[in-house]
């Protein structure tokens, strides 16, 4: 049976106030886990950037968006690790739908 990839993006923010090594192992980490479990279209770092409202009594997170494809069952293992991560403040995955559209021929 054909395995079904779809195209996934996430976006998750890192705690600022760790230092720098630990936000790069934190991001590495993570994005080697898409690699194992998919393919990585892109890796976009968007840097430490103020959060809309404090987490957790921070006001800074070190923003990270990726996007990947993957099966099915992947991303819900993606968010449940996201959740157990102390250093992760805030993260969400989205998938894409791809628009099929069909073309009459004349």
């Amino acid at each position: 049976m054909e395995k079904v990839m779809n195209s996934y993006e996430t976006l998750f923010v890192v705690d600022a106030t760790l230092s720098e090594e630990e936000v790069k192992a934190t991001i590495e980490k993570f994005t080697a886990l898409i690699a194992e479990n998919g393919t990585i279209d892109s890796v976009d770092e968007w840097g430490k950037r103020k959060l809309a409202y404090p987490i957790n009594d921070k006001n800074d997170g070190y923003y990270v968006l990726v996007n990947f494809k993957s099966e099915g069952e992947f991303p819900s293992e993606l968010e449940r690790l996201f959740g157990i991560n102390e250093y992760i403040l805030r993260s969400i995955v989205i998938r894409h739908i791809e628009d099929k559209k069909t073309v009459k021929e004349a």
